[in-house]
């Protein structure tokens, strides 16, 4: 069986030779691919603890950039070995380049939009460290998205991933939509825009209420307001799809995104989506998202009007058509075994 190095900026805490992540996408990947490769891992070393156990045997983390480039030289020993390296960051654009130099097999996946990111988090000077990034990556690599935007013009494959299966798509719930319950699931991040959806929620005159589920172990920057409240990363499957049930309106306040996985769970559990106008090329063909501007009248508005029609809506969304997670290894395993 062919080695698959997956090759993550993700921070992996280390306990008693177990390992944990808080991207759910980090786990389930490579468990995924487990079954068609030898799946080792190699990422950064976090000191703080994470929510997600990874089922991996071979996960190799580290401090500092050095040492995370010499444990991926010394994967060069193995033979019939693939690199899978997911985003561009410092630390995966210059693992990019080391293997490309020895001439290794890899494929480089973009999960969002990093323009859109790095603008969020340090301004214009943001979008040029990427772009001298990107360009240089994708000049060197295969590249595969989830969105055909985020490729900026060059050759690659398109995936859709989704964390969906069958538990996700049964068993529906009613909502008392009397109640005005909104959720974000996701991190606590600036460049989620989660700061600005507390701002355009805060002394609203609907009583809404905001349930945020994504935070880290030990979360330390406290939100304070009365109608928000803070639940940790969810690791029970069907504890995060009973938050989904107990909530009528999903809302993902995200500056930049590529393909959202709890867009399609909220989807998935009939439960409509309000989005701001920045991420609008997440909609495509499915029902139930809905967009409005990034201020209060515009998004209490889109409120009113999608608890005014929430039966109709929840109808037309029963039409989408979602991508599972089995759809998605399939076709990530494809592009990984199709790379030259």
């Amino acid at each position: 069986m062919d080695k698959l190095f997956i090759i993550t900026n993700e921070s992996i805490f280390n306990y008693n030779e177990e390992f944990f992540c808080d991207n759910i996408d980090l786990k389930s990947t490579p468990e995924g691919l487990n079954n068609n490769f030898e799946v080792n891992i190699i990422g950064r070393k976090s000191k703080q603890a994470r929510s997600h156990k990874i089922n991996i045997k071979k996960i190799k983390i580290f401090n500092n950039i050095t040492s995370f480039l010499a444990g991926i030289h010394r994967s060069f020993t193995y033979k019939n070995s693939k690199y899978l390296i997911i985003s561009i960051s410092p630390f995966t654009f210059f693992a990019c380049v080391l293997i490309c130099i020895f001439k290794k097999k890899n494929i480089v996946y973009l999960r969002s939009d990093g323009y859109g990111e790095y603008k969020a988090i340090l301004g214009f000077f943001g979008q040029f460290i990427y772009h001298v990034m990107f360009s240089l990556v994708s000049k060197i690599s295969p590249l595969l998205s989830c969105r055909e935007y985020i490729l900026k013009g060059n050759e690659g494959e398109v995936v859709a991933p989704s964390q969906i299966n069958s538990q996700w798509l049964s068993n529906h719930k009613e909502i008392d939509t009397n109640q005005i319950k909104l959720l974000y699931v996701g991190r606590i991040k600036k460049e989620k825009g989660i700061y600005s959806l507390l701002e355009i929620i805060k002394d609203n005159k609907l009583g809404l209420k905001l349930s945020i589920v994504g935070a880290e172990k030990n979360f330390s920057n406290q939100i304070v307001q009365s109608n928000v409240s803070v639940h940790e990363v969810e690791t029970n499957e069907q504890n995060l799809i009973k938050f989904y049930d107990d909530h009528s309106i999903f809302v993902l306040p995200s500056y930049t995104e590529g393909h959202p996985m709890a867009l399609l769970e909220a989807l998935a559990r009939l439960r409509p989506v309000i989005i701001f106008d920045e991420i609008k090329h997440v909609i495509g063909d499915k029902k139930g998202i809905f967009t409005c501007k990034r201020n209060k009248e515009s998004f209490f508005l889109k409120v009113e009007s999608i608890l005014k029609n929430y039966k109709q809506i929840q109808e037309e969304m029963k039409k989408n058509n979602l991508p599972t997670n089995r759809d998605f290894i399939n076709d990530l395993y494809n592009s990984i075994q199709n790379t030259k």
